[in-house]
């Protein structure tokens, strides 16, 4: 470890909206503590300094103080006077639960919700979705609002990452009544071998608080499914943000 100042380009903790109905301090050590727990291994352990910090979230260094105690209190940071500020190498993200499921599975998970088709077009493939789309620059790309049938309240919002040669075949009306899954089989027409769900507990972010109506920060479900052919090549990957107050998630196990 040296003891230069690490960027806070390198350590790239998310920039958020702070809702001043909140303490402020409380706001930033969680976004840092999301931060912390989603860094890649070979991120560095050493965080900027508290100006550089304060500065990025547009806080007093006095906020900023007492964000990074709740941290180190929690034992994720340890804290060197001269030396500076580092992310204990054993604050990792827990293992994400992943699930195998049937596609009828899915698609009775969107009934009783009325869909709203955000927008649509192409864009770059996202770096953390490169390994399903290796032989892909661009793909196809849907945003979508789910709220409840029976009282209009916003319950996820949906980006679908899928193929372009699939895409072309695909009738946005279709999208506001069913699942990605099930236009894929029933209308596009291509064999689905199976679908691999991770979840995983996250904070919203400003876009997820403002369309599901939630306070910043908030709990929220964070979904990533895969859609594979039979050949095993992923089709589309959907990328869910179901608010924390409104859904569980449950496991049955059953023996043979």
């Amino acid at each position: 470890m040296t003891g230069t100042d690490t960027p806070v380009s390198s350590f790239a903790p998310d920039s958020i909206v702070l809702n001043r109905k909140l303490p402020l301090w409380y706001q930033v050590s969680q976004s840092l503590r999301a931060s912390i727990l989603g860094r890649s291994p070979q991120d560095p352990l050493r965080l900027p300094t508290e100006e550089q910090l304060a500065a990025h979230y547009g806080v007093s260094v006095l906020t900023m103080r007492q964000a990074l105690k709740e941290l180190e209190d929690e034992g994720l940071i340890s804290r060197y006077r001269r030396r500076g500020t580092f992310i204990e190498p054993s604050a990792i993200r827990g293992a994400p639960v992943r699930l195998l499921g049937s596609v009828d599975a899915i698609v009775a998970q969107q009934s009783g919700m009325t869909t709203e088709l955000l927008d649509h077009g192409t864009a770059p493939v996202p770096a953390e979705l490169a390994e399903y789309f290796p032989d892909l620059a661009e793909v196809a790309t849907y945003h979508r609002l789910r709220s409840d049938e029976k009282t209009g309240e916003p319950t996820n919002h949906a980006r679908n990452y899928v193929r372009p040669e699939l895409a072309r075949r695909i009738d946005h009306e279709d999208l506001t009544r069913w699942p990605m899954t099930r236009v894929l089989r029933d209308v596009v027409g291509v064999d689905i071998s199976r679908i691999s769900d991770t979840v995983e507990a996250r904070l919203a972010d400003p876009e997820t608080a403002r369309l599901l109506q939630v306070p910043l920060l908030s709990p929220i479900l964070h979904y990533t499914g895969i859609t594979y052919d039979t050949d095993g090549r992923p089709l589309d990957v959907a990328v869910i943000h179901y608010r924390g107050d409104r859904f569980s998630f449950t496991v049955t196990l059953e023996t043979t």
